[in-house]
């Protein structure tokens, strides 16, 4: 071996070696069963501590990649979906591997596998629990439809006219002035992320956003932690209950923010899904201080309707807008029109306001519930701050150890969480904790399961 990892990478050395020693196997110069070189000679091949080589190799014993065998040392293990893939007369796993686009890391993956099982007690979820979500009132709304025959088939470029009409009005209550024009329905905020990254990123370059963001856990979207750079990039944030921290954003801190992006000639994405779920009321939308148009602003109601719906609006200037909307017809052609008119007749209704009133008293009692049972079962080793809305409490615990193996550990028990590191790359001291999918007796079991497993790492 000649490989050395490269220290002026970004990436930190655990992951260099971690993705060689995959790639050594997928491409078949470690053969299945083949015995790996002991913990002190990859250590000096790489020129790294001891102590990072045991990380790395738990890692991938974590991920069922290789396998220690009793006073014999550590062995590659068979690969299951690698290994057939390889065997194909076509090889798919080649063109995977070169794509454009990057899967999933395996921990998200298998958070979505594991969130569609209904065995699954789910503490991470970002999404409203069925009985949050205004059924009986939506079906009611789906039935009072009257829909035309051009509503029936596919809706113009920005979307439906009706409600970005009735987007202008609602989006006064966030300090946003703006014209039908300057909107793009798209289907759900990723989407407009999407769409940002595609059509305004340039090659080589990532999204800047906050250390702790939940685009970091989207890979087709490329990110990086704010820093001072010359490549034309763009500041993505969530000051209104940010995911996964939940802080909102001072009214002073939102200017300073647009003035700093604007001294650095930087747009802004604001995605402000969560704005409706405050606790006690929330800052000005960051778009409502553009004078220059550089705000770009995405908004949604997945997280307080419903995520089934599917619909979202991203504003900014017409020129832009009319560019992404260009390019979504390319991808689908349109945001289902049923949806559409469905999300304008509550928008203009009194019931979307007296279920909005509802759903904040309702997400209170659960994190209050939350932050009772964290006091009790982790009171002494976890700090977070209490809830100002939404859905996520950042629990922060005074150890290490989120790591893979916890994860996998819950896993098995069926506990399902959504480890820090997803959202933070290569911190293991976090937990996004969702109080809003779990049913009150689920997130006590859920908790209590958490913190004996935490406690079992704690040195």
């Amino acid at each position: 071996m000649t490989w050395k990892p490269n220290r002026t990478e970004k990436r930190t050395l655990f992951d260099q070696i971690r993705a060689w020693i995959v790639e050594q196997i997928e491409d078949g110069h470690w053969s299945n069963g083949m015995r790996l070189p002991s913990q002190r000679k990859l250590a000096e091949q790489f020129g790294v501590n001891r102590s990072t080589i045991i990380q790395v190799l738990d890692e991938l014993k974590a991920e069922d990649v290789i396998e220690s065998r009793q006073g014999s040392g550590v062995y590659v293990k068979p690969r299951g979906w690698d290994f057939v893939l390889r065997q194909q007369t076509l090889d798919w796993h080649q063109r995977i591997k070169q794509s454009a686009y990057k899967v999933n890391a395996q921990t998200i993956q298998l958070i979505n596998e594991y969130e569609a099982l209904p065995t699954t007690v789910r503490l991470g979820t970002g999404e409203l629990s069925p009985e949050l979500i205004p059924q009986t009132a939506l079906l009611k709304s789906f039935s009072e439809l009257t829909l035309t025959n051009q509503e029936l088939g596919y809706s113009e470029p920005l979307g439906s006219l009706h409600l970005r009409n009735t987007l202008t009005s609602y989006l006064e209550r966030r300090g946003i002035v703006t014209k039908p024009n300057n909107i793009l329905i798209v289907s759900g905020a990723v989407q407009a992320l999407q769409l940002l990254s595609l059509g305004l990123l340039e090659t080589g370059t990532s999204i800047t956003t906050e250390a702790a963001s939940y685009i970091h856990s989207i890979p087709s979207i490329p990110s990086v932690s704010f820093q001072a750079s010359n490549k034309k990039t763009m500041y993505y944030t969530i000051p209104t209950l940010s995911n996964p921290t939940g802080k909102i954003l001072t009214l002073e801190e939102r200017k300073r923010l647009v003035e700093r992006c604007s001294v650095n000639h930087m747009p802004v994405v604001e995605d402000d899904v969560y704005s409706e779920l405050t606790f006690d009321g929330a800052p000005p939308a960051l778009k409502s201080f553009d004078r220059a148009g550089q705000v770009l602003y995405i908004g949604s109601v997945s997280k307080c309707i419903s995520p089934g719906i599917r619909v979202g609006w991203l504003v900014g200037p017409e020129s832009v807008v009319r560019y992404l909307a260009d390019l979504k017809m390319q991808l689908d052609y349109g945001t289902s029109a049923i949806s559409q008119q469905l999300v304008a007749q509550w928008l203009n209704s009194s019931y979307f306001y007296e279920h909005i009133y509802n759903l904040r008293a309702s997400l209170k009692k659960r994190a209050d519930f939350t932050e009772a049972i964290l006091q009790k079962t982790v009171g002494d080793i976890a700090e977070w701050e209490s809830s100002k809305g939404g859905f996520y409490i950042w629990l922060r615990i005074k150890q290490p150890v989120v790591t893979k193996s916890l994860f996998l550990a819950l896993l098995k028990q069926n506990i399902l969480i959504n480890p820090g590191y997803i959202y933070k790359p290569n911190d293991y001291h976090y937990v996004r904790v969702s109080y809003a999918y779990c049913t009150l007796d689920e997130l006590k079991r859920g908790l209590i399961m958490l913190a004996n497993e935490v406690k079992k790492r704690f040195i």
